[in-house]
C-alpha cells in the first residue's frame, strides 16, 4: 500500500491497539550533553542560529556497543518502551511517523530547517524505498531516522518470521538512503509484543514510544493540533505526529504554528545523541 491507503485500517485498530502498547509504560530516555540552541524572541524576528554537523545530532544506541552490524543481539531486551526523555533544562523532542511522503515531508523538513532543530522520523520501509532522497536530506540536516517497519501491519497479528522481516527490510533500505542502520524502532498503532521487543533489540534497536499523541491522523484541524501540544509540553515529552498516511497539511500548517512557539518559552527541541556505556 502507497500513501493514503497505508493506513486505511487506523480507525478499526488504533483504539485499542495504542492503549494496550504505550498507555501504562514509564520509560525514560536520557539525553546527555545536547548542543544548546538560540531561543525565538518573542517579538521580532528568529536569531540567526550557527548551524552545528549532522553528525552532532546523530543517534548512538543508550546500551552502546556500536552499529547493529558490528555487535547484534547485545541491546538491552526491554518489556515496554520508552515514553519520555530526561535531559538539561526544558528537553521535548517531536517525532514523525508512517513517512516520508513527498507531499508533507519536505515540508515539515523546510520548518525544521528555518529554526534549526532537529527531529526523529519513524519510516515505512514501503515509503521510505520510493523516497530515498528525503531520507538522505534528513540525514543532511542532522534528524535522527527510525524504523516504522515496512508496511505498517499490526505486530499482535503478524509471526515472530514476519515481525523480523518487517523490520529487517526497514532497516535495510533505511541503511542504503540515510547511511546508517536506525537504532530506534515504534510499532504501528503502538502495539507492541514481546517478539517486537526482542527482534527490535536484536538488531540494535531500542523501542520508542510517545508522551503527546496529537491524534493529527484523524484532522482535527491544524489549531486544535497546535493546542494539544502546547497543553502537552513540559520538559521530558516525546510529541507524536505523521508526516503520511493520509492528509498532512494540518500537521504541516500546525508545525508551523507551534514550534516558534515552543522556542519563544524556552524549550529545547532536539534529537537523542548517542552515548556509548
Amino acid at each position: 500500500m502507497k500513501k493514503d491507503q497505508l493506513f486505511s485500517r487506523r480507525r478499526v485498530l488504533i483504539a485499542g491497539a495504542a492503549a494496550a502498547g504505550a498507555a501504562g509504560a514509564a520509560g525514560l530516555l536520557t539525553l546527555g550533553g545536547e548542543p544548546t540552541a538560540p531561543v525565538v524572541p518573542a517579538s521580532g524576528a528568529p536569531v540567526r542560529r550557527i548551524p552545528m554537523k549532522p553528525s552532532a545530532y546523530r543517534l548512538q544506541p543508550l546500551t552502546g556497543y556500536g552499529p547493529p552490524r558490528t555487535a547484534p543481539g547485545r541491546t538491552l531486551v526491554r518489556h515496554e518502551p520508552l515514553l519520555r526523555v530526561s535531559g538539561r533544562g526544558r528537553t521535548m523532542v517531536l517525532t514523525f511517523d508512517d513517512g516520508p511522503d513527498p507531499r508533507y515531508t519536505p515540508d515539515i523538513l523546510d520548518t525544521l530547517r528555518a529554526y534549526d532543530v532537529r527531529a526523529m522520523f519513524f519510516v515505512c520501509g514501503e515509503m521510505a524505498a520510493d523516497n530515498r532522497d528525503l531520507l538522505t536530506r534528513m540525514a543532511d540536516e542532522g534528524h535522527v531516522v527510525g524504523n516504522h517497519t515496512w508496511s505498517h501491519p499490526l505486530l499482535t497479528r503478524l509471526s515472530r518470521s514476519r515481525i523480523r522481516d518487517e523490520m529487517e527490510r526497514t532497516c535495510d533500505v533505511i541503511e542504503e538512503a540515510y547511511g546508517d542502520r536506525p537504532e530506534w524502532f515504534r510499532a504501528p498503532y503502538g502495539a507492541w509484543n514481546r517478539a517486537a521487543f526482542q527482534l527490535g533489540a536484536e538488531l540494535g534497536m531500542e523501542p520508542l514510544a510517545w508522551t503527546v499523541d496529537t491524534l493529527d491522523w484523524t484532522t482535527p484541524g491544524a489549531r486544535t493540533i497546535t493546542r494539544r501540544v502546547e497543553d502537552g509540553a513540559a520538559p521530558g515529552v516525546v510529541v507524536l505526529s505523521h508526516d503520511a498516511g493520509g492528509d498532512r497539511s494540518q500537521s504541516v500548517r500546525a508545525l508551523r504554528d507551534y514550534l516558534p512557539q515552543l522556542l519563544d518559552s524556552g524549550y529545547h527541541i532536539t534529537v537523542p545523541r548517542r552515548h556509548y556505556a
